[in-house]
């Protein structure tokens, strides 16, 4: 009589049938080796040590772990997207910066400054973390009805990734300016500030507002990176999982939007009055930091504009899958219980 034995494997619960000395199997994949091995083990464990000892039998890889990444393990393609996005924006910038910092010096005043590829022109680049909130806000104001709402609903699909990559760039910048008082070249520069001084014969080089400007823009900053890691814990699937919806959206929401704010306003303070130094403008174009601010600021004065309860009340019930009812036709009535037909 056949007897019914459930096995287990990678691919779920299958049943086995024997009859006699032979066995027949019933699930959609073969056994390979080392699963076979692997049962083999458990039912020794089972039922005992076996009568005869039996050579240990070499446990094989699993098929995922040979052969090549690409015909073993499937590409992530939500991190296609984000990855061109980060480098394509992030090698704008890095050229922009460099043309700025490096290029002209050479070029104009003969000015060697190319030692401040590796660390300055790479922490100017890094800030522009921005992209990934443009997106959340379109989502609000959004016509749900329009054309293109399979082209932003891809692109919202993608938001955990761009969040991901900005805090990571983000964690950048924070190591690049912690490295600025180690290069060699800041020391230098330090001397040559303490010889100037001595022979200007000053006693105290305090400047007040130079002063609190960087201890503003840092603690900003600071906080920013601080609220960017709980925005970055949270979308961890292990965390997310024991949130309720309720939190999850609270946390993406209020306190990425703060996020933002305190990066904008970390920005905007680290310029200063940079903002109309005619100086600042090397070859007609504005800092680095003033192209920075700008996509962050837009996307702050959209989301204010959706804040009077007229929209936000709105923006709402959109969010919870409302639509706009359709229109009826000019050529439809509509019955006396209710329904809508044709006029003929």
């Amino acid at each position: 009589m056949a007897k019914p034995v459930l096995s287990s494997s990678v691919g779920g619960w299958r049943q086995d049938t024997q009859h006699g000395g032979q066995q027949t199997t019933t699930g959609s994949r073969k056994w390979s080796t080392w699963q076979k091995h692997a049962m083999n083990q458990r039912t020794v464990s089972a039922r005992g040590a076996p009568d005869r000892a039996q050579p240990p039998l070499s446990s094989p890889r699993p098929p995922w772990s040979s052969g090549g990444l690409q015909r073993t393990r499937p590409s992530s393609p939500e991190w296609r997207v984000p990855l061109r996005v980060t480098s394509a924006l992030l090698s704008v910038t890095f050229i922009y910066t460099f043309l700025r910092e490096v290029l002209q010096p050479y070029l104009a005043l003969s000015k060697n400054y190319f030692y401040k590829v590796p660390v300055l022109v790479m922490n100017k680049t890094l800030p522009w973390t921005s992209p990934c909130w443009l997106w959340s806000t379109c989502q609000a104001y959004w016509p749900p009805c329009s054309n293109s709402r399979a082209w932003l609903e891809g692109w919202l699909c993608v938001r955990k990734q761009l969040g991901l990559l900005s805090f990571s760039l983000a964690c950048l910048h924070a190591l690049y300016s912690l490295c600025y008082p180690m290069r060699r070249s800041y020391r230098y520069r330090v001397l040559n500030w303490a010889y100037q001084q001595v022979q200007k014969n000053q006693e105290d080089s305090w400047v007040s507002e130079d002063v609190w400007r960087m201890e503003i823009y840092i603690s900003l900053g600071i906080l920013s990176l601080g609220l960017l890691a709980v925005l970055a814990v949270s979308s961890l699937p292990s965390v997310s999982d024991r949130l309720s919806w309720r939190e999850f959206t609270c946390i993406q929401r209020s306190v990425g939007y703060m996020a933002l704010l305190l990066g904008t306003a970390h920005a905007l303070v680290f310029g200063w009055s940079g903002w109309v130094d005619p100086r600042r403008y090397v070859w007609y174009t504005p800092p680095s930091f003033i192209l920075a601010c700008l996509l962050p600021l837009a996307v702050l004065l959209v989301r204010a504009a959706l804040l009077p309860p007229c929209l936000s009340n709105r923006l709402e019930l959109i969010r919870r899958g409302w639509e706009r009812p359709a229109r009826p036709t000019p050529h439809s009535v509509r019955n006396g219980d209710g329904m809508t037909g044709l006029k003929l």
